[in-house]
């Protein structure tokens, strides 16, 4: 752009001092009283009496020329801005990098041509000679207008300075280039004393029970950084609230009355902890009483089912289970089809770091796979049709603490004299009955989204969307949402402050702040709905920051194949700055958290950095379904200085910045063909079809890897016209690996593993354990089936991308 604007600049300056020029000679001549025609003469055709300045060929040229250039300045000076411009407009518009056409800005047409043509005319000369002035009063005259003409041309370079200067700032490096200082210059206004008092600012809105006011303050807060058009984004949704009594478990045995916390249903545990009380439930559940034996589950894994159901009725029995290993969805439908009742659902604290206590902590779980249960499919827009679903399940299923379960079987403590954790489980030979209580709430009520952009320069109809997520009203009363909502807003912080100052990215990066997360991410699924049809087109990527602050011992990054060669980059990078990086293991698996949607309904690659507990991630996986009631003071206590803030806002911000400004998205094509190569490694059964459909994908992943990306990384090869047509093909590659249908709990995007321990396709682990009791099943026939249709949709995805890009290059040759 400043090129463009460079030579438009230089070609007016150049035709005002011609002009000039051509003036001053004028007014020489006319008060030598001599004259000046459109006449080519040669010298040995002159009249005697002729001046010496018009016997000179070289000059007559000169003069000829120059006067030519300024009339077709003043013919054509305006157009000429004009159609600058309009072809600026165009271009970005409708390409993916900016190009200077210099085509559209030509010199004026050479005079000769002219000359030529007007030559062959009989009466030329006498049509374009002009009369020598008759008297003074006819010179001043002359003077008068030439006078009038060089003070308009002296207005009108003022003017081209002054929109040059305005529109064309020196110190902003254009887009259409990657500057390697740009995104370092962004990052390095991000501090973590700000994102501190974004922290505790945010903090003090929590206790409003209404979470339009944290709505409003984030909104305005964006709004007031200079991010565009932040609106907010509400929808009507179907949310199962507590009752205002608790929920409660009474021993039959001693008829002694429990709260999920342990504590004795008494006034007095009500008063000291009537919050805690409420919120530890399971959202969607069945509610009502259900009074039974207690079985022990233990994790509810199909080989401790078959095993129970042995030896024992669990036909409307309650189950108690643990939480981790897999999906809660999924296990509870496990317990559904055996038959249970109710559930009891706690976690185990030997599944737990040492440092942590969970003896006494209530949690919430949602029951809810995604979205307004009330319209599973579509949006929760004014009309639609809504369900009458005010349960998800039939279970009964109430979360209660580690001390409680203690009580029920009989266990005062969970951890020996030597330190060693015994887990907790109720012994086989006795027999506990309980009461159980689930009193829940179903209402109508507003879920708010707040949504903002930055418009892209050169493609500002594809989308890198940045989600995080804040407290919802009726939920429990956690406070992590609060270190997400402050990192986003540093970015946005540190992005408008460049952004400010005349520079944009190239792809268009949209900011979101859901609402309802914690009741099964309804306000990222509602409006995931509303814009179907746009986002499966348009959007590139989806950065998550759900939970960045779980631990702090250890980074923890997750990434879709095609981009963990670029967190594994920008995670390198970092390492660099810092005295002591340990070893991060990046992978793609299931996370919580808003990016749901984008990964299992419209295969978005996605990113998300958070720091972990090591203990932790050595533990269950899952256990990050219960919601705690987090502190602020405990976040604090975690990152004291904020460092660690710092630190994921930076790590997220510089991979935003690069999908969002790189010509060529850094997508890496290979990574998913070696991704499903090492899912069907080691001793599986009916997978010779899929690793011979697994080797023709690599195959075609390194054609395409080879022939289109690598020439188009390279500046020196890259085709402008051709990039788009590349880039499209990247941002959808992960959209092949949706299967229709998963088990509850599972990712309908198969690239992603249940978790770190687990190295091979999901569903097919799933349906392996379902088909052992039975030589023959067909739930495994339609997992095999359905990933092999998935490699074998990628591979012709890539084969059919390298055919159009060979049949453009053979029609232009």
């Amino acid at each position: 752009m400043d090129a463009q604007y460079g030579l438009l600049f230089c070609f007016h300056l150049v035709s005002f001092l011609n002009c000039m020029f051509i003036l001053l000679k004028y007014i020489f001549l006319i008060f030598t009283g001599k004259k000046m025609a459109y006449q080519k003469v040669n010298a040995d055709q002159r009249a005697p009496g002729h001046s010496q300045y018009l016997d000179n060929d070289d000059l007559q040229a000169t003069a000829l020329d120059l006067e030519w250039d300024m009339e077709k300045e003043l013919e054509e000076s305006g157009f000429d801005q004009f159609q600058l411009d309009s072809a600026e407009n165009q271009n970005l518009g409708h390409s993916e990098t900016i190009d200077l056409d210099l085509d559209s800005i030509q010199p004026a047409t050479s005079p000769k041509g002219r000359f030529q043509r007007l030559q062959e005319e009989s009466d030329y000369i006498t049509h374009y000679t002009r009369s020598a002035p008759k008297s003074n009063r006819c010179n001043f005259c002359h003077l008068l207008k030439i006078l009038c003409i060089a003070t308009s041309l002296f207005i009108f370079g003022i003017f081209i300075g002054y929109y040059v200067h305005t529109n064309c700032p020196s110190d902003t490096p254009s887009s259409g280039t990657v500057d390697p200082q740009l995104y370092q210059e962004i990052l390095k206004t991000i501090q973590a004393e700000d994102i501190k008092k974004s922290f505790r600012n945010l903090v003090q809105l929590y206790k409003s029970e209404d979470d339009m006011e944290i709505s409003k303050k984030i909104k305005t807060q964006w709004t007031s950084l200079g991010l565009e058009d932040v609106q907010f984004v509400n929808y009507s949704v179907l949310l199962n609230l507590p009752d205002p009594s608790p929920s409660t478990v009474t021993l039959s045995s001693s008829g002694q009355c429990f709260h999920p916390n342990g504590q004795p249903c008494s006034e007095e545990a009500r008063k000291d902890s009537s919050q805690d009380l409420l919120y530890s439930y399971a959202a969607y559940s069945a509610k009502g009483i259900l009074k039974a034996e207690v079985i022990d589950v233990s994790y509810g894994m199909a080989d401790d089912l078959k095993r129970i159901r042995k030896i024992k009725n669990v036909t409307n029995q309650i189950a108690l289970l643990k939480l981790g290993k897999l999906p809660l969805l999924y296990k509870l439908s496990l317990l559904e089809k055996a038959g249970f009742g109710g559930v009891l659902l706690y976690i185990d604290p030997c599944d737990l770091p040492k440092t942590v206590n969970p003896s006494h902590d209530t949690f919430m779980v949602s029951l809810n796979p995604g979205g307004d249960p009330s319209t599973p499919g579509y949006p929760s827009v004014d009309g639609s049709f809504r369900q009458s679903r005010s349960n998800l399940t039939s279970l009964l299923v109430q979360p209660i603490s580690a001390s409680l379960v203690a009580k029920l079987i009989s266990s005062p403590k969970a951890r020996t004299k030597n330190d060693a954790c015994s887990p907790l489980e109720l012994p086989n030979n006795e027999v506990r009955v309980v009461s159980m209580q689930v009193q829940t709430v179903t209402k109508l009520k507003t879920v708010t989204n707040v949504v903002g952009y930055v418009m892209g320069l050169t493609s500002p109809d594809r989308y890198i969307i940045v989600g995080s997520h804040h407290h919802t009203a009726h939920s429990y009363n956690g406070q992590e949402w609060a270190s997400s909502t402050a990192i986003i807003t540093a970015f946005i912080r540190a992005l408008m402050s460049k952004v400010k100052r005349g520079w944009r990215p190239d792809r268009t990066i949209v900011f979101c702040s859901w609402g309802g997360t914690a009741f099964g991410n309804i306000g990222s699924y509602e409006w995931g709905e509303d814009f179907k049809k746009v986002l499966q087109k348009n959007v590139v990527a989806y950065i998550s920051i759900h939970s960045p602050l779980r631990g702090n011992s250890s980074l923890h990054p997750v990434a879709s194949p095609s981009l963990q060669q670029l967190v594994v980059e920008k995670n390198n990078f970092n390492c660099t700055r810092r005295a002591q990086c340990p070893e991060t293991n990046i992978s793609s698996i299931q996370i919580q958290g808003d990016a749901d949607y984008f990964i299992n309904h419209l295969g978005v690659p996605i990113v998300q950095f958070a720091y972990e507990d090591i203990k932790a991630l050595e533990g269950p996986s899952f256990l990050s379904e219960a919601l705690f009631s987090t502190r602020a003071t405990k976040i604090e206590e975690m990152d004291p200085s904020f460092n660690l803030h710092e630190t994921i806002t930076k790590l997220s911000g510089e991979v935003i910045l690069q999908i969002a400004n790189e010509p060529v998205l850094p997508f890496n094509a290979i990574d998913i063909a070696l991704e499903v190569q090492n899912n069907l490694k080691g001793d599986q059964p009916n997978t010779h079809q899929l690793l011979a459909m697994a080797s023709r994908l690599r195959e075609s992943a390194e054609l395409f890897q080879s022939d289109e990306m690598r020439p188009a990384n390279d500046p020196k090869e890259r085709a402008s016209n051709r990039i788009r047509m590349l880039n499209d093909i990247l941002q959808d590659m992960e959209k092949s690996f949706l299967v229709k249908q998963a088990p509850p709990g599972f990712y309908r995007n198969i690239l992603y593993h249940l978790d770190e321990k687990t190295s091979r396709f999901s569903i097919l682990v799933e349906a392996w354990e379902h088909c052992k009791p039975l030589a023959s099943n067909e739930t495994l026939q339609e997992a095999l089936s359905e990933v092999l249709n998935s490699i074998n949709s990628a591979q012709v995805y890539f084969k059919a991308g390298l055919d159009v890009f060979r049949s453009v290059l053979d029609g232009k040759n």
